[in-house]
């Protein structure tokens, strides 16, 4: 005898254990291509070769069997403003930038560059720049800036310093020329402030914080001041 079901029978009856059993297993399908994707980063990352790690231990046995003279190139000093970043044939060390005071590197294994982490002043030249309302000036500011992460400073750009001064040359005439001549000569407050934003935005991977922008001077033309002048007594 054949049975007939209804479609509501069939979907509620015969069709709920096979979509239920389709459901689980990509479900199953999903996970394990979650757990492929968080493992996928751990399986790639790579440690020191085995050239490396023999390099290494021959090195050492080499600082072992020179003792004491050896200690003349394994201890090294950094100053209390100074951090040394090292690499280790071409890696860099973990645990950050050492110092201050004492610490250590493996002969013909290790290279390490100090990095000054005190404030510098630079003054940016003299900037050429046409304002808002075709009046041309030229302005000059002075950049207080420092070091706040070694280790960004030395792998992520080859000179922070001289990055961060064209930074701050361009940072200067692109604010500037957004405003007028008479913003520019009462707003210097806040071109500061914009400007320091703006270079904290940009220096931040380069691990360089501004600490402080100040505009120095606005210089305008001599008939300009002519003009200026001549209003003002009228």
């Amino acid at each position: 005898m054949t049975l007939l079901l209804s479609d509501k029978e069939c979907s509620e009856g015969s069709l709920t254990p096979l979509t239920q059993a389709l459901e689980s297993e990509d479900l199953k399908m999903g996970s394990q291509k979650n757990n492929n994707n968080s493992q996928d980063p751990i399986a790639c990352e790579e440690g020191p070769g085995v050239c490396s790690m023999a390099l290494t231990i021959f090195s050492l046995f080499l600082i072992t069997v020179t003792l004491p003279m050896s200690l003349f190139f394994v201890v090294k000093v950094v100053q209390e403003y100074e951090r040394a970043v090292i690499f280790r044939l071409g890696r860099l060390l973990t645990g950050g930038a050492r110092g201050p005071g004492v610490f250590f590197v493996i002969p013909c294994v290790d290279v390490y560059e100090k990095i000054d982490m005190r404030s510098q002043t630079f003054e940016i030249p003299p900037q050429e720049i046409l304002t808002k309302d075709s009046v041309t000036v030229f302005v000059n500011a002075i950049m207080y800036y420092k070091v706040a992460n070694a280790i960004h400073a030395v792998a992520n750009v080859d000179d922070y310093g001289g990055s961060a001064r064209l930074l701050a040359a361009t940072t200067l005439r692109n604010v500037l020329g957004t405003l007028t001549l008479g913003d520019i000569l009462c707003q210097r407050e806040s071109i500061a402030k914009e400007m320091k934003e703006t270079l904290d935005e940009g220096t931040e991977p380069w691990g360089v914080m501004v600490e402080r922008v100040e505009v120095k001077d606005v210089r305008v033309p001599e008939q300009l001041q002519r003009a200026m002048a001549a209003e003002a007594e009228a």
